[in-house]
């Protein structure tokens, strides 16, 4: 039997990983546009940005592991056709590639403004290593368009950017009311200077142009969300919406075809949804393998999220889309405090921030769908083993 990886990000290395260590022993083809071996991609806004982590240091494996596990590993190639018919892909040099099962790990690109001045060379993207080494020495007199988790991320590694957020408050799409305003708040009393309700009109070479006026600046990241690789997909005839449709076992319309990571349009409850996440990665990563080796699906695992931004560790799992009511343990003023969304008195959604402690039980008590006490939920002196057990 033979396996190809189209996508060697987090996602597709892991489904290789994965492959080998439930005792696949057919051909195992990786195919990765970019040069590197996989490695982790939310370091490059926080520590590898800073300089503090090295490129070897973000590798998932060592190069070495690849041909010790009997794995192609083809850098620096790209995929520009599939051949549904016949299951071969076809590369950018014209060779095929057979295949017996495919997994589609595309990923994700930066969305990109359409403004004039938007190409110039001081305008800065971040999606890989080499946006992030690009990126590095321009921190200083950085004007960053976009207020969502990149776009703080990096200005707190900055530390001293301008950001700029069409909405009312950052993290608008992503976080509550009362988690934008606390971070707001913790962003500007170190420094850097968060504009709402912003709307750019161009960028120049010298700085930012807003319907307020000009922004002087040296550098601009434009941070405003991401969009599926759908390309391959679309021509190849597969179902997509805002991703690349898939089941619960990762599977597209194509039975020999599966979807995971950043780019799939995955079922969740009674949604379908695309999260663009490390864990949905690893997540999809086991279904996609397990429907492939015949072994029984993972169970169902609860979306997470987490962001480091100066000292604070941010930690969500869940979703609050059918929340009625929130309420907020510990305080914001000190740092360290979780939000918590319910609807009646079933946790659905944590925000934890310098909180461990709360972020983990209230996963468990999402995973478990358990009643509790609100009041009691609501007070730091009970802790929160007491209240998972009530």
């Amino acid at each position: 039997m033979r396996v190809a990886i189209i996508g060697a990000g987090h996602a597709g290395g892991t489904a290789a990983f994965l492959l080998r260590h439930h005792g696949f022993e057919g051909k195992i083809a990786l195919i990765g546009e970019e040069p590197l071996a996989p490695y982790q991609r939310p370091p490059l806004s926080k520590a590898y940005l800073q300089g503090a982590m090295t490129r070897d240091n973000l590798k998932l494996k060592p190069e070495s592991f690849y041909q010790a596990q009997n794995i192609d590993f083809m850098p620096g190639q790209k995929a520009v056709r599939l051949h549904r018919g016949k299951r071969s892909i076809e590369m950018e040099d014209g060779s095929e590639i057979a295949y017996d099962a495919l997994i589609l790990a595309t990923g994700c690109r930066p969305r990109r403004l359409h403004l004039p001045g938007a190409d110039l060379p001081h305008v800065h993207m971040l999606r890989d290593y080499r946006d992030a080494d690009r990126l590095r020495p321009a921190l200083s007199g950085l004007v960053i368009i976009g207020g969502g988790y990149v776009g703080l991320e990096v200005a707190a590694s900055a530390g001293g950017a301008i950001v700029l957020e069409r909405e009312e408050r950052p993290l608008a799409r992503v976080a509550s009311p009362e988690l934008s305003r606390f971070f707001a708040d913790y962003h500007r009393a170190k420094g850097v200077e968060i504009r709402t309700n912003m709307s750019v009109r161009e960028i120049a070479p010298d700085g930012v142009v807003t319907a307020d006026g000009k922004i002087p600046c040296t550098a601009v990241l434009v941070s405003v969300g991401a969009e599926p690789n759908l390309e391959l997909a679309r021509e190849a005839g597969l179902a997509c919406a805002d991703g690349v449709v898939v089941d619960h076992a990762a599977r597209t319309s194509d039975s020999a075809i599966f979807a995971i990571g950043d780019v799939t349009w995955r079922p969740l409850g009674r949604r379908m949804v695309r999260l663009e996440s490390v864990p949905n990665a690893l997540e999809q990563a086991k279904q996609a393998v397990a429907a492939i080796l015949g072994r029984p699906p993972p169970p169902p695992e609860v979306p997470w999220f987490w962001s480091d931004q100066f000292d604070l560790k941010l930690q969500i799992a869940g979703l609050t889309w059918d929340a009625d009511r929130t309420l907020t343990r510990g305080s914001p003023d000190a740092g360290k405090f979780a939000i918590f969304h319910l609807q009646g008195n079933r946790v659905l959604a944590v925000e934890a921030v310098n909180s461990p402690a709360e972020f983990m039980a209230g996963k468990k008590l999402i995973e478990l769908g358990s009643i509790v006490d609100p009041e009691r939920l609501r007070d730091p002196a009970i802790s929160m083993k007491e209240v998972t057990a009530s």
